[in-house]
């Protein structure tokens, strides 16, 4: 079965083929990095970490490009506030967002460009579009894209010009020739920091922020590339944008496929910084495991809303905890290459291949792991396993991952086996009563025993 991937520029499913065969080049729009990154940032890096996984397992070899946003307004509005240079912070913070990310399984992208990296390509962007007549230099020193002079805006986003507004980020000031021109290059300002200040023909100044992504992406991986990615708020305007920049300038498409992922919501609004309503990865990670993070995020499809509670990752958490049961009870016997002729891993890449689709790709996981259970058959536990490593799931050892709950897990290992083992001697002795008192002092505790003819084992709740 051909991969069909949902195209947002198309607004429909289309058979994927790379420009180049069997290599595959993505660019995804990444953080601005001033702080830690959230639950919803964590959805986006995971969508297009299991578009790069799955990619992979297709065959195909891929360059997979996420930019870093390293100098922004609200970068120097931080750096100020904390009384240190932006390096320092934007540093700062991108290792935090690898460790936080790297915690959840998201695999580092081919290339991580940093925009300050790249301003003397934006330069000769903006030099290449003012020729064109698609860019001017206004009064207060600023060079702003001329929106209505490119035939094709607005064919992202399927709006009009007249429809249009100036979106998030995009400030409207009386030096524009209209109120839908963007900013491409930003005069500086007195009481801007000498870092975020660059000379040019134009002025000292910095880059706006939609020119970086058209620069970088097209530095990395050629004025036309397979995949381009983002989260849906950034389809306007920043992605119609880049589309108006960089297709002004060359004349040819920017991306064949526009994807993009679905918000997080909380309490039926979007999750974000703006709106105060946002739990952090770090947050979240002091409450559950990784591993069980990803698959609540996981079990949604990529292009839909993803609603956060404790309530679904409790849930998601007592649902992971059901596939790594079966193979706790069946060990996985060795998977070299998938057999993808085998009925379920037929059905599992039918799943993936239909867009991504990672909740019917789950399902079937489900349905194998009660097969395993059923047939006790170390070769279908194998597969389960293998299934699950391409989804980044299901890697641990069953049991320790049974054992290890989530971060604020309390009774340590030793305590519970001391526990254990003052219940055997209890049962020994005939001493019911304490025997049970034990095992509901542990079950008080999350922690849950089994007996059987081969002794007691036990798993947090």
């Amino acid at each position: 079965m051909t991969l069909k991937i949902y195209n947002t520029l198309s607004r429909r499913l289309e058979d994927f083929q790379p420009i180049e065969p069997g290599h595959v080049r993505m660019y995804v729009c990444g953080m601005t990095i001033y702080d830690l990154c959230h639950v919803g940032h964590a959805r986006m890096m995971m969508a297009f970490d299991v578009v790069q996984r799955w990619l992979k397992v297709s065959g195909y070899r891929v360059t997979y490009v996420r930019n870093i946003t390293d100098i922004d307004d609200k970068i120097i509005k931080r750096a100020l506030e904390r009384g240190i240079t932006l390096r320092a912070l934007t540093d700062e913070m991108t290792a935090a967002m690898h460790q936080d990310i790297g915690a959840l399984g998201i695999e580092p992208p081919s290339i991580e460009p940093r925009a300050t990296e790249y301003v003397p390509q934006m330069l000769s962007l903006i030099e290449t579009l003012q020729h064109k007549g698609l860019a001017y230099q206004a009064d207060n020193g600023d060079v702003n894209y001329a929106v209505r002079k490119f035939p094709g805006y607005g064919k992202l986003s399927g709006k009009s010009l007249d429809d249009l507004r100036a979106g998030e980020r995009v400030a409207v000031a009386s030096d524009k020739n209209d109120p839908l021109d963007f900013v491409l290059w930003k005069s500086a300002k007195p009481d801007e920091p000498e870092e975020a200040k660059w000379a040019s023909a134009y002025g000292a100044g910095r880059p706006g922020w939609h020119i970086e992504c058209s620069a970088m992406s097209c530095s990395t991986l050629g004025e036309t590339f397979d995949i381009h990615g983002g989260g849906a708020d950034l389809q306007f305007p920043h992605h119609e944008n880049e589309i108006a920049q960089s297709e002004g300038a060359t004349g040819k498409p920017l991306a064949n496929f526009w994807v993009h992922n679905g918000f997080v919501r909380v309490d039926n609004e979007k999750m974000s910084k703006s709106l105060g309503n946002f739990f952090t990865i770090r947050e979240v990670l002091t409450k559950y495991d990784p591993e069980t993070v990803r698959f609540f995020i996981l079990r949604a499809h990529y292009r839909s809303a993803l609603n956060y509670s404790d309530v679904h990752l409790d849930d998601a958490r007592g649902a992971l905890k059901r596939l790594y049961t079966a193979l706790s009870h069946v060990p996985a016997a060795p998977v070299g290459a998938i057999d993808w002729t085998q009925p379920h891993a037929q059905r599992f890449r039918d799943a993936m291949n239909e867009d991504f689709g990672t909740p019917e790709a789950v399902a079937v996981l489900f349905d194998l792991a009660g097969e395993v259970n059923r047939s006790k058959d170390v070769a279908l536990s194998g597969l389960l396993r293998a299934l699950g490593g391409t989804l980044g799931l299901l890697q641990a050892d069953p049991a320790l991952y049974l054992q290890g709950g989530g971060a604020e897990a309390g009774l340590g290992e030793a305590d519970i086996l001391d526990l254990i083992g003052q219940r055997a001697l209890a049962k020994q002795a005939r001493n019911f009563a304490e025997a049970d008192r034990i095992r509901q002092q542990l079950l008080d505790q999350g922690i849950v025993l089994k007996d059987s003819a081969a002794g007691t084992t036990w798993e947090r709740s």
